[in-house]
């Protein structure tokens, strides 16, 4: 254990665990530094901590568990055990009397003075309704310097140094036996954050390659050392685009360029299914991913407030961790976009001309008749996503039916409930409905957000909904000035931006 680190160990409340309680804390204890009569004394204190809790911490008929928590210290090592048990009152412990060993009564507070004996210190403290811990402190004899307490610095833990003159690489296809350093790269420099956890999973990327749903290419040196990755992703069966994600390179050799001969690869690349397009999100709380999309031609589209948790984070790459994530929606078309009509609402239509003018567009904007027509009398037909890790989900109208808010506002209901922070729904703008019907979602609380052509309806609006979300748009970053723009527009819709 290095300095700081914990072990923590959960066990039911029954004294035949008692033996794998103080075997787990002796080795960790071991892992320490602590000789064998340290070790011996340790033992000794947490079999009569952790049996006082098994003893007496709840009533017979209840079936808890109880934590034991060992956490190395650069001095020693504390145990804590941690349980929300009958209160208890640590004055009223008596005061042990080893003569009166021979009476009946001679070892009441043996177990206490047992515990003060081994340790260097010892506590019960009560946490209300988090219950109570027994907080146990082992010191050692002679402090150990700070390279004792830590041990050898990992490898793991140096940063690698970035490599400052041009290298020759190549860009080509994922091997299928580099799928475990894809795994390992996003690991290292995105942790866990990814929303789409496939990326983690080195057999799932084998098989979505194989099946033409995502397309890895990666740069290697030419001593074929692995260096980044970027990948097309198609997130559902019915999508006409797939998402440019998983871009991420290696600490040592960025500034090499390798985004842009990645993403020039992908672009060129033939694709077993339909791709007019492709789009891609940016984070928002840096400029930094907004400047690259810009710079090869992935324009924005879109601006989705808080779909992200604060703690998603680029490595080695500041940003404001105070509130939840905004991403940038961007979008650049593959093919030249082919002719089109297009149901926007009246008091989007001029914002929304100005985004599809900004990806290279330019649609004909449809007028449905004066008396707009009845909308079928079959429902709707709605699909959702919803990733709770992200707490962030997402509604599609693929069709209008005359209960369409109605549904429209159950799903959100449901959401709401399940704390889901931000619901984005997708309208399709080549359904004349959509016209009349915006306005109808805006009454539920829905408000602006943007665009996406070639999506999984058709050509949509995206509008969002914010579920008591604390969100402080002057810590938002939009890089160009159409998103700079774009962000003006949907605060001034926002029905909570002025309270």
């Amino acid at each position: 254990m290095n300095a700081n680190e914990t072990i923590q160990l959960t066990l039911p409340n029954q004294l035949s665990c008692l033996p794998t309680a103080q075997a787990v804390v002796r080795e960790a204890a071991r892992s320490c530094g602590f000789d064998d009569a340290a070790l011996s004394e340790i033992e000794v204190a947490v079999e009569e901590a952790a049996t006082n809790v098994m003893k007496h911490a709840y009533d017979v008929e209840e079936n808890p568990t109880f934590d034991i928590v060992c956490k190395r210290l650069a001095e020693g090592m504390q145990i804590v055990l941690r349980e929300k048990g009958i209160p208890f009152d640590p004055k009223l412990i008596p005061l042990y009397k080893p003569e009166l060993l021979d009476l009946d009564s001679s070892a009441a507070g043996m177990g206490f003075h047992l515990m003060k004996e081994m340790m260097d210190d010892v506590q019960f403290v009560n946490l209300g309704p988090e219950g109570k811990e027994t907080r146990l402190l082992k010191l050692f004899k002679n402090a150990p310097d700070a390279g004792q307490i830590n041990g050898p610095t990992s490898p793991a833990a140096i940063e690698p140094q970035v490599i400052q003159e041009k290298i020759a690489y190549d860009v080509r296809l994922m091997a299928e036996n580099e799928a475990i350093e894809v795994s390992k790269c996003a690991f290292k420099s995105h942790g866990y954050s990814f929303f789409d956890d496939h990326i983690y999973y080195p057999d799932r990327l084998v098989e979505l390659n194989r099946s033409g749903t995502m397309i890895s290419a990666v740069a290697v040196t030419k001593d074929n050392v692995f260096m980044g990755h970027a990948a097309l992703l198609y997130q559902h069966p019915e999508d006409r685009i797939p998402e440019l994600t998983f871009v991420f390179v290696n600490v040592e050799y960025r500034g090499q360029g390798a985004f842009n001969r990645l993403n020039e690869f992908l672009m060129q690349t033939p694709k077993k299914r339909e791709c007019p397009g492709i789009y891609a999100y940016a984070v928002a709380n840096h400029v930094f991913t907004q400047k690259t999309m810009a710079r090869y031609g992935i324009n924005d589209c879109g601006i989705l407030l808080a779909t992200s948790p604060r703690t998603w984070k680029f490595k080695g790459i500041p940003g404001d961790a105070t509130q939840r994530i905004t991403v940038i929606l961007a979008f650049k078309y593959i093919d030249k976009p082919k002719p089109i009509t297009l149901y926007a609402p009246a008091h989007h239509r001029e914002m929304i001309a100005k985004l599809y003018k900004n990806l290279g567009a330019t649609p004909d904007w449809g007028t449905p008749p004066g008396t707009p027509a009845p909308l079928p009398q079959s429902g709707p037909e709605i699909l959702t996503d919803v990733n709770p890790s992200e707490s962030c989900a997402e509604i599609y109208v693929k069709q209008y039916g005359q209960n369409t808010v109605r549904e429209v506002r159950k799903q959100l209901r449901c959401f709401c409930l399940q704390q889901i922070a931000c619901i984005n729904l997708f309208l399709n703008l080549e359904d004349p409905a959509t016209q009349t019907m915006t306005a109808e979602f805006e009454k539920l609380g829905f408000f602006f957000s943007g665009i996406l052509p070639c999506a999984r309806i058709g050509d949509t609006l995206i509008l969002q909904y914010l579920n008591n979300v604390d969100l402080a748009y002057e810590k938002i970053a939009a890089y160009s000035d159409v998103a700079k723009e774009l962000l003006e527009y949907i605060r001034a819709h926002d029905p909570n931006a002025s309270l």
